[in-house]
């Protein structure tokens, strides 16, 4: 799978609550950094996407993508269940050299 499409498979798998999916799309040494909170490792940012995050009922609208040779940046929106934004984001994502996303970095 190439980067952006497995850029689309993480936004695809948070949506539609496929974590074990997820997971196969994350480097085991994941990391994601965004202003609320840091995940470590990717068994914990799973769990808080599965178990804690505070809205569910979301979908992520993506409106550009721009790869550049160490990363690939996602501008997009969040929204709730009656299509409402709920916030814009920026993610920067790195990959891992098997091809799975290491680092996150989100900007809200």
């Amino acid at each position: 799978m190439d980067t952006p499409a497995i850029v689309t498979e993480y936004y695809r798998c948070l949506d539609e609550h496929e974590y074990e999916t997820l997971k196969s799309v994350l480097a085991a040494d994941f990391m994601q950094y965004r202003p609320d909170r840091t995940f470590e490792d990717r068994a914990a940012f799973i769990s808080f996407m599965r178990d804690d995050r505070p809205l569910t009922n979301t979908r992520h609208r993506i409106e550009t993508v721009k790869q550049a040779p160490e990363s690939i940046a996602v501008y997009g929106r969040l929204l709730d269940s009656n299509e409402e934004e709920v916030l814009s984001f920026i993610d920067v994502f790195e990959m891992s050299r098997e091809g799975t996303i290491a680092k996150l970095r989100t900007h809200v």
